[in-house]
């Protein structure tokens, strides 16, 4: 060990990560101390690794916290993380961002001061690529002033925010690839009904737990999608036809529009929503590209509607992965099984259900016969705690079915996932 360049171990101490472990093992020598002190890179305060934290007084732990920071040189990875931790003082925070932010390339910040700091004040227009901000308010934004010329990655949870400043702190990072919005407190102007943000640079965006009447988001090189426990009266997305994933997760939505240009589409993965199929399905049908559908959960408008796996298998040539979940409506199929057509390319096939019937077995059966060079099956389902007699006899049934059919597809891989 003593032979090891002080890079070297200065790499080791930072792989440590949390603070308490790197000052350990920093008293080891000489070397290792000056490691910490020269060659440190990253460092982690975070009150769920150690319970001494929650143990000293508010003002202890920033003594701890600015005697171990000032004791580096050149941090570039600063994560603090304070959840459950009363207010600190601004005045020790604002030496924390101060003294770290010409060489900081990334920051994870969940602390509450009292009063409260600007963060982009004081690590604008430095080297940040990546800052990630929770329980926090931004006011005032001048991106002209608080830029951020490097940042490659925000994302912003229970921050409070207006419409307005959002978007100006967006037109201030040229370079933003990865966006992510996570329960923000959203203050709109009395003459304002619509959030609309704007980015070239974009390429990933994560919306969850937020509730807007209109949000436009334009972005001309958005490839990844990813709606997430929102209300939404209107969505819509501007772009250029690069979107290649959309995930859409227990929104609620009345219009939705991603734009005509969608056939770069290769991965759809839909739960828990309320879809008018014809709709959605002209939204995706120029998706020739499409390798995974997932539709899990979801519930139609028209409970008449079916949706007709001849057209998916027809628009969608190169599909790989298929996932339906099963919902009876009146003695029919959810998913029509009519024609002659093959889902040739599907290797794995996930099904599920919510109440078990004798119908589900000939749905298995019959989404197994258009599949013929499936490798993987993987059934889902419910099983309430109290069974009736009923019930078992159901499951059983449906179990020795499922036995029987497999046996004319022993090349298939076949799993159960039971909750």
């Amino acid at each position: 060990m003593e032979h090891l360049p002080v890079e070297v171990i200065g790499n080791i101490l930072s792989l440590l990560g949390a603070a308490r472990d790197v000052v350990i093992a920093s008293s080891t020598c000489r070397k290792w101390r000056q490691a910490w002190r020269d060659h440190l890179h990253t460092l982690t305060f975070n009150s769920n690794d150690w319970p001494v934290y929650h143990e000293i007084t508010t003002s202890r732990l920033e003594i701890l916290i600015t005697q171990t920071i000032f004791q580096t040189n050149g941090l570039q990875r600063l994560l603090i993380v304070m959840d459950d931790i009363d207010e600190f003082s601004a005045a020790p925070v604002i030496a924390w961002l101060m003294y770290t932010r010409e060489t900081l390339r990334q920051l994870f910040y969940n602390v509450r001061t009292n009063p409260s700091i600007n963060v982009l004040e004081k690590c604008g227009r430095q080297k940040l690529e990546v800052l990630s901000l929770a329980h926090n308010t931004i006011t005032g934004v001048e991106p002209s002033y608080q830029r951020f010329p490097c940042l490659r990655c925000l994302s912003l949870s229970y921050v409070s925010v207006s419409a307005l400043d959002l978007s100006l702190l967006l037109t201030a990072c040229p370079k933003i690839e990865s966006l992510t919005l996570v329960s923000l407190d959203i203050a709109m102007s009395d003459a304002q009904t619509t959030m609309e943000l704007s980015s070239p640079t974009l390429k990933e965006a994560c919306v969850e737990a937020i509730s807007l009447d209109k949000f436009i988001l334009e972005a001309d090189n958005l490839e990844k999608l990813h709606l997430k426990d929102c209300t939404l009266e209107d969505f819509d997305l501007v772009g250029k036809g690069t979107l290649r994933l959309l995930k859409i997760d227990d929104v609620s939505v009345i219009h939705l529009d991603i734009g005509e240009n969608t056939e770069n589409l290769e991965v759809v993965d839909v739960s828990n929503f309320t879809i008018m199929w014809a709709k959605f399905h002209n939204m995706i049908s120029r998706s020739s590209k499409l390798r995974r559908l997932r539709l899990w959960g979801v519930v139609f408008d028209d409970e008449d509607e079916v949706v007709d796996m001849e057209t998916i298998s027809s628009c969608f040539p190169l599909l790989t992965h298929l996932s339906l979940s099963y919902d009876l409506r009146e003695g029919s199929l959810q998913y029509g099984l009519q024609g002659s057509f093959q889902l040739e390319n599907v290797i794995v096939l996930e099904l599920g259900w919510t109440v078990i019937n004798d119908l589900f077995s000939q749905w298995v059966a019959g989404l197994l016969e258009k599949c013929p060079n499936l490798r993987k099956l993987v059934i889902y389902g419910l099983v309430s705690e109290a069974k009736t007699h009923e019930e078992c006899t159901m499951l059983a049934n449906f179990t020795s079915s499922i036995v029987r059919l497999m046996r004319k597809y022993m090349h298939v891989d076949v799993q159960f996932e039971y909750e």
